[in-house]
């Protein structure tokens, strides 16, 4: 096969720092939507996850995507632990946040996979689990032509963990901690270098971290393949209406990045904003709260908790907020809430990687002045945040389709596979 005929259909190896289901937050969603997409395509999907105790799943779970997507679990307890982390700095070079997720159980069902069964493709979730393509660069020297036939390994880079932590080392004032997240970063800087050259391609999902690959030594191709989103998941219900004047932030609160944005969205930002626009309201929703969000007692904030579909949530109020400081990779929330015909208000690195223009299908703002301007034409109806939304809706179709980021990567998938062998006359 040519590496421009496109494969028929393949067996996709898909490593996972955890089941990538329930899809409710954006690592979960942008793993799960690719195995789902492939198998639609008629391609097989092996998911091989670590099955961690803060998500831990049956292995049934993704029973309901049928035959062509087949789950195994590998259970590891991820959870943090201050000996072990205190030993991890003292001790060892790895990351802590690498290191939870080495196993040997792990280790042993890859190689047991991959000993046992044909793949066309191994592809790593994020940087979590690149480790592993460490290990297997270590079996094929040591273990020679046994391991030669091995298929190709690709990264597929969710993003790079070092700049989030270096960013929020710059904002914290509490000297220990920024001591300890420099030297955290320091180490994902390194890991991250060292990791990047053990993979025959890196799909980075922002062109800004394809970029920061290219700048940090990655010589093997690096391409570009967004996050997308599954339109059937978020189809818009004609018969619901948004509630006027209302704002609502939606994600993972267990991620530091989003728990530091909305610190500053309500000590920088809302006091004001209460203040100049009082029939405002803000909702709030996400899983792993922690316990000064979820018992938040502020007038005019609506604290929901986790909610089942998030569709619905953002369906019932008017414009989205995503104030994030620091962070890496695609904000999977914002495309879909713009798949949704929502209007987005967020800062320029929480729109980093999608490709939009403020003022037509997003607005952007960076410091409280601009967020309360933007604030005080909603609410006084100049924004044209319903035009705005029906644009973003629009550039979801056009460009984050999951049907065009799955044949994205079977494209890559193509190319790598090697040429076939000419017999001799």
């Amino acid at each position: 096969m040519q590496p421009d005929q496109p494969l028929s259909f393949v067996h996709i190896l898909q490593l996972c720092p955890r089941v990538p289901y329930p899809p409710t937050d954006g690592g979960a969603i942008a793993m799960y939507d690719v195995a789902a997409g492939l198998a639609r395509a008629g391609h097989r999907v092996t998911v091989l996850a670590i099955n961690t105790p803060k998500h831990h799943q049956p292995a049934t779970v993704l029973d309901h995507l049928g035959p062509n997507v087949r789950l195994i679990t590998v259970d590891v307890n991820t959870n943090l632990s201050p000996v072990k982390a205190l030993r991890n700095l003292l001790f060892s070079q790895l990351p802590y946040n690498v290191e939870r997720f080495v196993s040997d159980a792990v280790k042993a069902k890859l190689a047991e996979l991959l000993a046992q069964e044909q793949f066309d493709v191994v592809q790593l979730e994020g940087t979590f689990v690149a480790w592993y393509a460490g290990y297997w660069v270590e079996r094929t020297i040591s273990d020679g032509p046994n391991w030669r036939h091995l298929p190709p390994v690709i990264l597929r880079a969710h993003n790079l963990e070092y700049t989030i932590w270096q960013q929020l080392a710059e904002h914290t004032s509490n000297p220990l901690k920024k001591w300890y997240l420099s030297k955290l970063a320091h180490r994902l800087k390194w890991f991250e270098h060292w990791m990047l050259t053990r993979f025959d391609a890196v799909a980075a999902i922002t062109e800004a971290d394809q970029q920061r690959m290219r700048q940090i030594g990655c010589q093997e191709p690096v391409v570009f393949i967004p996050a997308g989103v599954d339109l059937s998941r978020f189809r818009r219900d004609a018969t619901v209406r948004p509630r006027p004047r209302t704002l609502f932030m939606i994600g993972s609160f267990d991620w530091l990045p989003n728990q530091e944005g909305l610190d500053w969205f309500l000590r920088e930002v809302w006091p004001a904003a209460r203040v100049q626009f009082p029939e405002l309201e803000l909702h709030l929703a996400g899983k792993n709260l922690p316990e000064r969000f979820a018992q938040l007692q502020v007038p005019g904030v609506t604290v929901h908790g986790f909610v089942e579909s998030a569709a619905a949530f953002m369906q019932q109020y008017e414009l989205m907020l995503v104030p994030l400081l620091s962070g890496g990779g695609m904000r999977i929330k914002i495309i879909e809430g713009m798949a949704l015909g929502k209007c987005i208000l967020s800062t320029g690195l929480g729109a980093e990687g999608i490709h939009v223009r403020p003022g037509f299908d997003i607005v952007l703002g960076d410091s409280p002045g601009e967020w309360l301007t933007h604030l005080g034409r909603f609410y006084r109806g100049e924004l044209g945040h319903t035009d705005i939304g029906e644009e973003a809706a629009r550039t979801i179709v056009r460009l984050y389709d999951n049907r065009r980021v799955v044949e994205s990567f079977v494209d890559l998938y193509t190319i790598l596979q090697p040429a076939p062998r000419v017999a001799a006359s």
